[in-house]
């Protein structure tokens, strides 16, 4: 049921934050995500007093409800859009109160009330509310200027719009949350939500069309020559069927490009989801040169897969209207028949290619996991290794490289050269009895032989579109993994009931009970027989400060993984505010527990310094964020980095920026794991880097700073 709603009741039809995950579940069955039907347990408190106990809430409501609630903002200039292309969305309006969004068009927004009425918002109305909250954006200084000015009352709005962006093009607006299926959802299900399917059903409907007016024009066109009657009526309805396909084919190419542009965005961020979910144990088992060799193989899926699957759907429509053709010619059944038998004889080549392309496959990217990791262990193979035996296995790998794109590229040349140039031949000399017989129609044979170039034309695109599948096919095989590593990395489970208050109030008690305890933890590494870790208990309390010592290969790191929640533990129960792993989610257990790993595991990215400090918390960061980063960075003494740096903590590090040093790396490794506020924080070997001095200097700070704190040392 939809509604209309006066603009002075806009704050009739908000929800009350109590009510929040409420908000998200009809906003989520309005918007046809994939959401769970499970019983939302009650809000804390306190969840109308604070903003980000509010938005704290709305997110882990959305993870048990299966969904993802990423919370974004914009600069002033740029509201407009986010306006339009956040929906389905929740909007907080102050005083505990938030709008459940579910769609804006050009002039409405469509609200969904607490009572499950849909309500149409004017978008100004909207807009005027929103703004409402911005310092200074209602000035009546803007007014007078406009006033000054003398603006018609037509052109006010859009001056006194133009003013404000102008005024307001630093300030930053948020309190908004988009609903999105959950990175652990089903490929699927976001497929599903992003309509994909249905829009390339709508495509491929539309080729049938365009199909339909090309061969309805000739058949004008050749009916009116065959018959005699070709005067100006035929020729003008000829043209019409002619401009009508070039412009409905225009329409479908733009279909086309904004489907292959979205569908590779999903593809994007569920390989980044995905990349990001890899166990420790999976990348290091892989290695470098096998992951790279997969992230060249998913630029292949997207270019191959889309181009591809696009034209074999255009030449699957016109085999059908190639056969509907020949049925319709002088030898129907015959026809009809012998391009049956075609197609099988051509997906026999075609499954050849496949079986090549991926043999070849397999020895490029052997070769490519090969020359990266000689990369990286350069020096140790110029000491080590015998010169004259350097290059033995690279000249036989591409030996083995040249043989498998040699028998590539000969099933390649068959299929391209033989399906529809030898279908030609064939289609032809099967008209040979018709052009025989005395009684055959010469209408009869026309269309046979417009059949057959028609099915000569959509083999060509047969071939085409399937050997570019066949290549994304053999590419999906090898990045599979990082589309199903994701999978391993759920939040809430669905079949357990978790009460989000845990995760939210258990930060802040202080007592008896340990905040993360480890009882009888074991863990082993696959393959390996003997356990790193044998039944160790270890309980933190709130305040706790811990230092483990022990000698090197005794599983302090891999403990700190555990603790950390980067690793599950083989044997015991581990267990934070209460809860597993598997019931609290990694995203909850990471954000409560926050691990500086060792130096060689920690990494700074190309970015700005202000980045790679606040990498662990919201980005983009508030003014409070860059000041607490800028004083954690002085106690930890780099102050004095900050002063040479040209840009200060906006400056450009990494291996294209300002290189640090290993002692400012270290530091920069301490300060994002203090940045993240998390209830516990762990340090694996964090101050091996540091000299005596700086060492205090950052233990001091850490100690003030640290709720909980579990140091990893060497004794």
């Amino acid at each position: 049921m939809i509604a209309g709603l006066p603009s002075e009741k806009l704050d009739s039809i908000a929800w009350p934050a109590v009510r929040a995950g409420e908000a998200v579940s009809a906003l989520a069955v309005a918007a046809g995500l994939p959401v769970r039907r499970v019983l939302l347990p009650t809000p804390p408190a306190d969840v109308e007093s604070s903003a980000d106990r509010l938005a704290l809430w709305i997110e882990r409501a959305s993870v048990h409800l299966g969904l993802d609630a990423e919370p974004v903002g914009a600069f002033y200039p740029d509201l407009a859009a986010l306006v339009r292309g956040a929906p389905p969305a929740l909007v907080a309006l102050g005083a505990g109160r938030i709008l459940a969004v579910c769609a804006v068009d050009r002039t409405t927004a469509r609200v969904i009330a607490p009572d499950g009425v849909i309500h149409r918002v004017p978008l100004v109305d909207l807009w005027d509310h929103l703004v409402a909250g911005i310092p200074d954006a209602n000035d009546a200084e803007v007014e007078n200027i406009l006033t000054r000015a003398r603006v018609p009352g037509r052109r006010r709005a859009r001056a006194r719009e133009s003013l404000r962006r102008t005024r307001l093009s630093g300030e930053w607006v948020e309190g908004w949350w988009m609903l999105r299926p959950s990175p652990s959802a089903t490929l699927g299900e976001q497929v599903k939500h992003a309509r994909l399917v249905r829009r390339l059903i709508a495509i491929i409907a539309a080729h049938a069309l365009v199909c339909a007016l090309g061969l309805g024009a000739w058949w004008l066109i050749g009916r009116g020559a065959l018959g005699g009657r070709l005067d100006r009526g035929w020729l003008l309805a000829w043209a019409l069927l002619l401009v009508t396909q070039l412009v409905l084919q225009v329409l479908v190419n733009r279909a086309e490009a904004l489907l292959a542009v979205d569908g590779g965005a999903l593809l994007k961020q569920r390989l980044l989801a995905g990349a990001l979910a890899l166990s420790p144990e999976h990348v290091r088992k892989r290695g470098a040169g096998q992951l790279l060799g997969a992230v060249f193989e998913s630029e292949a899926i997207e270019a191959l897969a889309l181009s591809g699957g696009f034209t074999s759907a255009v030449s699957v429509v016109e085999l059908v209207a190639a056969a509907v053709v020949l049925a319709c010619g002088s030898s129907a059944r015959w026809e009809v028949t012998l391009l049956v038998l075609w197609l099988l004889f051509a997906g026999v080549l075609l499954l050849r290619y496949w079986r090549a392309r991926r043999d070849w496959t397999d020895e490029r990217l052997e070769m490519t996991h090969a020359l990266v990791e000689k990369m990286v262990g350069h020096r140790t193979r110029l000491a080590q290794e015998r010169s004259s035996s350097r290059h033995s296995s690279e000249d036989e790998a591409v030996a083995r490289s040249l043989a498998a794109s040699e028998r590539m590229d000969r099933q390649a040349v068959m299929a391209s050269a033989l399906v529809p140039q030898g279908w030609l031949v064939v289609g032809i000399a099967a008209l040979v009895p018709a052009f025989a017989a005395s009684g055959a129609s010469s209408v009869g044979v026309a269309i046979s032989v417009g059949g057959v170039l028609l099915a000569y034309r959509a083999l060509r695109k047969l071939v085409l579109g399937l050997t570019s599948l066949s290549g994304a096919h053999i590419a999906w095989r090898r990045v599979r993994p990082l589309l199903q590593a994701i999978q391993s990395c759920t939040g809430t489970s669905a079949h357990v009931e978790v009460d989000p208050r845990l995760v939210l109030d258990t930060a802040h008690e202080v007592g008896s009970a340990p905040i993360l305890d480890a009882r009888e933890v074991s863990f082993s590494y696959p393959r390996r027989a003997d356990p790193v870790l044998r039944e160790c208990d270890l309980a933190l309390r709130s305040g706790d400060r811990v230092l483990l010592e022990g000698a090197s290969g005794g599983g302090k790191s891999t403990l700190s993984a555990l603790l950390a929640g980067l690793r599950e533990p083989t044997a015991g129960v581990l267990l934070l505010g209460g809860l597993d792993l598997r019931s609290l989610g990694h995203a909850a257990w990471r954000r409560r527990v926050a691990l500086a790993p060792q130096f060689h595991e920690n990494h700074v990215l190309t970015g700005t310094f202000a980045f790679n400090l606040l990498m662990g918390r919201r980005w983009p960061p508030r003014m409070e964020d860059i000041a607490e980063a800028q004083e954690i960075c002085h106690e930890l003494g780099l102050g004095p980095l900050l002063a040479r740096m040209p840009s200060g903590i906006e400056q450009m590090v990494g291996e294209t920026g300002w290189q640090l040093s290993q002692g400012e790396r270290s530091r920069l490794f301490l300060a994002r794991a203090l940045l993240q506020n998390a209830d516990v924080l762990v340090l694996d070997e964090a101050f091996a880097a540091l000299d005596p001095h700086t060492t205090r200097a950052a233990f001091s700070c850490v100690l003030r700073r640290a709720r909980t704190l579990l140091v990893v040392a060497h004794p």
